[in-house]
């Protein structure tokens, strides 16, 4: 039996509709997809996905030690080089398409600083149950660029940066994957019920396409979109212009079996 695919529920944010913040005077600043309330017009959170930010700073930068808890954090380098400096003794660095992850457990402080002339990170933070999340000792793991696995068919790239083979494996579900599509091709991707997509356009131009409906969404560097599946649907990305486009996306259940952080309770 053939399954039937259903209209999906697609939101589109654009830079404007984004959060902003900034760290070290200005030598950081941010947009932010999901964000906290007081960073201004941002979508909700998506399931465990709580937060996710898209650092750039030109030189160099540094955001002093702070602490974290119970959350897993993940900052994924996208162009230049971010250093790490943690209360658990750890000082590291990872260049562009290398990955920190903090399970922050019980409580740790860290410090985070930009290397080189540009740099470009998203910031991501996961929700397990945090009530269990805070009774384990907190850990830290880096990852360079060659760590992850690579598929390459039909003009798609895609790099798994959590779960699907990828070293990354997180308490919360997600799954996420760094994806680049040449000009002229198409990423295809069915959605369970229950399921939510996130997804930021990095580089290129692109149409996002319900393939049910044949609507269509227009995409530029930094939009932001979101695809939620009530019923099952499948859901395509395709290039668009002579420019290869490229999106980080993360696929995350719409609720989960345990309570989530809401407002500070």
């Amino acid at each position: 039996m053939t399954q039937q695919t259903t209209e999906l529920d697609i939101s589109i944010y654009p830079p404007e509709s984004q959060g902003v913040g900034q760290f070290d005077g200005g030598r950081i600043t941010e947009i932010k997809p999901i964000g906290f309330p007081q960073d201004g017009p941002v979508s909700p959170h998506l399931g465990p996905l709580f937060y996710w930010a898209w650092a750039t700073a030109k030189g160099y930068g540094k955001i002093g030690m702070h602490p974290h808890q119970a959350f897993e954090i993940m900052s994924y380098a996208l162009e230049g080089e971010i250093g790490h400096t943690d209360s658990l003794g750890t000082k590291s660095r990872v260049k562009a398409g290398g990955a920190q992850v903090m399970q922050t457990g019980s409580g740790v402080s860290h410090e985070e600083e930009t290397v080189g002339d540009h740099n470009e990170f998203f910031q991501i933070w996961f929700e397990p149950n945090l009530r269990e999340a805070v009774t384990r000792a907190p850990t830290y793991r880096e990852f360079a660029n060659e760590d992850f696995p690579v598929e390459e068919k039909d003009g798609v790239r895609i790099k798994s940066v959590i779960g699907g083979g990828a070293p990354i494996t997180l308490v919360a579900e997600a799954a996420m994957q760094d994806v680049v599509i040449q000009p002229g091709h198409r990423y295809q991707r069915g959605l369970a019920a229950g399921r939510t997509l996130a997804m930021m356009i990095i580089s290129g131009n692109g149409v996002l396409l319900d393939e049910a409906t044949q609507g269509k969404h227009y995409l530029e560097p930094r939009y932001f979109a979101i695809v939620h599946a009530g019923e099952p649907g499948v859901v395509s990305l395709q290039a668009e212009g002579d420019q290869a486009l490229r999106a980080a996306i993360i696929e995350v259940p719409a609720t989960v079996d345990y309570p989530l952080y809401r407002n500070g309770k």
